[in-house]
This record gives C-alpha cells, sequence and structure tokens, in this order.
C-alpha cells in the first residue's frame, strides 16, 4: 500500500520476480486510508501490518519531486501529485511568517525558525520562492554562520517540516495506527519503523495507550471501567540499525522500528 504510484509500481514489479505463491493485492492510498481500503479487501482482519513511514530513497534521489535540499527542483514536495493539490512553495510563498514559524519549529524542531521565517518573508517580497535550492539558500543565510557546520545539511529540518505539513504526515500517521490496530486479529503483530523523533514519539504514545489496562482512579478498591489493554509484549525501547547497517545504508542511521502484539490468542 502507498499512496506514490512510481512506488506501487516499483512494487509490483519487485513482488512479480519473487514468483510468490500468494495472493496479494496493490493498495493506492495514504495511511489515513487505510480503514476504507480494507474493506475493499473483504477480509475481516490481518495477522500483521508494518508501517515504513516518511519519503523513500526513489522520492529523494529524483531531483523533480523537489523534496532534495541539494538538487535545485521546483518546490513540491507532493507524495501523490496526482491528487494532492497543496506544494510546499505554496506554502512558503503565501504562508503568514509566524505560520512559517511554526511550522518549522513544530514539525522540524528547528531552534531557528523565527529567524528563518522571517529571511523567507523578507525575500518572497521581492520575487516567489520557487525552487528548492533558492529556499536552502534563505535558510542557511537565516542561521548564524557558528550553527551551519553542525549537524548536517542547515536545510534538513526546515525541509523536512514543509514535507510532513505539505502531506499531513503525522495526522496520517495518527489514524493509520488507530485503525490498525482495530483490524489486528489477536496475536497479529504491528511493526513501525519511523526516521525522526516526532514519528516515533507518536508510535510510542499509541502503543502505550493502547497497552494500557485499568485506567480508574488511583485508590478505587474496585475495577469499574473494565478497560483491557489492546496491545501486549510492546517493545521497551526502539531498536536501530547495526553499525555494519548504517555503513551499507547510511539512510538507515535515523531508523526506529518499534513493534507489539494484539492482546489475545491467534
Amino acid at each position: 500500500m502507498d499512496q506514490d504510484d512510481t512506488s506501487l509500481a516499483e512494487a509490483l514489479l519487485r513482488i512479480s520476480q519473487t514468483q510468490l505463491q500468494i495472493h496479494y493485492e496493490i493498495l493506492k492510498g495514504n495511511f489515513r486510508d487505510l480503514d476504507e481500503l480494507l474493506l475493499g479487501t473483504c477480509e475481516p482482519g490481518v495477522d500483521g501490518v508494518l508501517f515504513d513511514l516518511g519519503v523513500s530513497s526513489p522520492q529523494i534521489d529524483r531531483p523533480d519531486r523537489g523534496f532534495s535540499y541539494i538538487q535545485d527542483a521546483p518546490l513540491d514536495m507532493r507524495m501523490d501529485p496526482g491528487t494532492q493539490t497543496l506544494t510546499a512553495a505554496e506554502i512558503i510563498n503565501t504562508s503568514h511568517t509566524t505560520d512559517l514559524a511554526w511550522i518549522f519549529r513544530t514539525y522540524g524542531e528547528e531552534r531557528w525558525a523565527t529567524r528563518i521565517a522571517d529571511r523567507i518573508s523578507k525575500a518572497r517580497s521581492t520575487e516567489p520562492i520557487e525552487t528548492t535550492l533558492q529556499l536552502a539558500d534563505l535558510i542557511k543565510d537565516a542561521i548564524p554562520a557558528s550553527h551551519r557546520r553542525v549537524g548536517g545539511n542547515p536545510a534538513k529540518r526546515c525541509f523536512q517540516a514543509l514535507r510532513i505539513a505539505v502531506n499531513g504526515e503525522l495526522e496520517a500517521l495518527e489514524s493509520g495506527l488507530d485503525a490498525a490496530l482495530r483490524w489486528l486479529n489477536p496475536g497479529g503483530r504491528i511493526v513501525v519503523i519511523s526516521y525522526h523523533s516526532l514519528e516515533d514519539r507518536i508510535v510510542k504514545q499509541a502503543f502505550a495507550q493502547a497497552a494500557r489496562g485499568c485506567i480508574c482512579p488511583p485508590g478505587q478498591p474496585v475495577c469499574t471501567c473494565n478497560q483491557q489493554p489492546i496491545l501486549t509484549h510492546i517493545s521497551k525501547r526502539a531498536l536501530e540499525a547495526s553499525d555494519e547497517e548504517r555503513e551499507d545504508n547510511p539512510r538507515s542511521r535515523s531508523a526506529k522500528l518499534r513493534f507489539a502484539i494484539k492482546a489475545g490468542e491467534q
């Protein structure tokens, strides 16, 4: 399941080459569409769900998609250009300065969010900001020189924030997790690979909430809520790539994997 037509085509090719002797379906949609898509399959439940969050390497490596801050391209960042209308360029050129700062601070955890938003606002008053390198240069200029040389490319956090805002990624993740927990069969597995702290925090909190039992007030002698845990065997901490894997695939450095098992017996 993916919302990107290019990713779906690649998935179909890879699966067909494995010659798996099983039935499979390729579904187009966003995590927030999980309920609707699974209803369409007429399956009563699922035994396992794997979420691989965020942008994929092929999307980053295609300059025309506008995800990369090191290759020049139109400011796009839509995961599904065929149906989505909001682009990164529209956000950059039409959002109020305080809203831009909020996006950079909230979704990118950018320390210099206000300075960057002010610099963008000043620049767009002269001419529209239309390309990725235009934006990357403005971000770099807004950050004090002493802080540009640490933490990787200075545009990284703002580009992440814009991508999340364009695609509504965090809201989609929350909806998708909620749906997945409902569709999981007893004993079923849910696994989530996230790539930044905002995603990982949502997954951790969702799992913890679903693993809660009684929610009666402390000190109440008898449970009256009758709430039962939905999940058991939650991973105590996120698993990360080994040194060998990081060397082989540098993009795995930020990946964190969490898993849990649906309560009940399969």
